[in-house]
């Protein structure tokens, strides 16, 4: 794996407005393009130490979809729940809207992988590579009744804890807390004022619980869309397991499902050890070599 290199163009920083809303987005680095989606709850300074690794080889996007990080919040008006293929147009309207056409390789961690598949399968011309880093796996998954009435309930409580000043006094520790969880060092290595800036807002609170109301039902918008719109036979695809070193019944399973999801998709399976769930954190060399070798 190489080491990190200086003199790597400077990171540009912009607001692109998609679908109305202003997304805060990250460019830089030269090279074949690769775009990098965290999971729930994630924001675009999560891939920090992954970056330095990929720039001198990759032009590297990061981006942070509606309510996390410093994107604006959808409107509060009738907007759609989020969707697999909804997710999909947003990484490509994203790369449409900062003027990158060529093949990317797609790179989803955690929730974000069901994008970044959905995305590889509805745009497979635009498509170079996938890498899923600890992607989330629901074999079979079945959507849940009533989602209008899950998302606007979703939407009510981030209301009215944002009502209640809960975001602004828990937030920044709540983050912390779950980042010291997914990690085998059990520590957050996102910087400090970013954490409490990003989260002690209720919109971040917001994305998160509208995310999470609507798991089940990507999972099960993505497994239609495997069977009715296969991957390129072609496109590389790896599937980067964390392994935290505990011969659990929890880690045996988590590594089993993803085995199973690369044997599915047909890809390179690979783990990393010791590593917790934010595998951007323990193990950053592992996540970029995962994408430097797509291609």
């Amino acid at each position: 794996m190489p080491s990190p290199q200086p003199g790597h163009p400077a990171a540009r920083a912009r607001f692109l407005r998609i679908d109305g809303v202003p997304l805060h987005v990250r460019t830089e680095g030269s090279g074949p393009l690769c775009l990098l989606s965290g999971g729930l709850g994630c924001s675009w300074f999560d891939w920090d130490l992954v970056v330095p690794f990929l720039t001198p080889f990759r032009s590297v996007v990061r981006f942070d979809r509606p309510g996390y990080g410093l994107s604006a919040a959808e409107p509060a008006g009738d907007r759609p729940a989020p969707t697999a293929a909804g997710e999909a147009d947003r990484i490509r309207a994203v790369l449409d809207g900062l003027g990158l056409r060529e093949p990317c390789t797609v790179v989803g961690h955690s929730l974000a992988g069901f994008h970044v598949e959905a995305f590889a399968r509805l745009h497979p011309e635009r498509t170079a590579g996938l890498v899923l880093v600890d992607g989330s796996v629901e074999p079979a998954a079945r959507p849940h009744p009533a989602p209008g009435a899950r998302d606007l309930a979703a939407r009510a409580v981030a209301g009215a804890a944002t009502a209640l000043a809960v975001p602004y006094l828990l937030g920044p520790t709540a983050r912390r807390v779950a980042a010291r969880l997914a990690t085998v060092r059990h520590e957050d290595l996102a910087p400090k004022p970013l954490v409490r800036h990003c989260y002690r807002t209720g919109r971040a609170l917001r994305a998160l619980l509208r995310e999470n109301a609507r798991y089940l039902d990507l999972a099960a918008e993505l497994d239609d869309l495997r069977r009715t719109r296969p991957l390129p036979e072609d496109l590389p695809v790896t599937v980067l397991a964390a392994d935290d070193g505990c011969r659990t019944r929890r880690t045996e399973t988590r590594l089993a499902e993803q085995r199973e999801l690369a044997a599915l998709l047909g890809a390179d399976f690979r783990t990393t050890a010791p590593a917790g769930h934010l595998v951007m954190f323990d193990r950053p060399d592992a996540v970029a070599s995962a994408v430097l070798d797509t291609r």
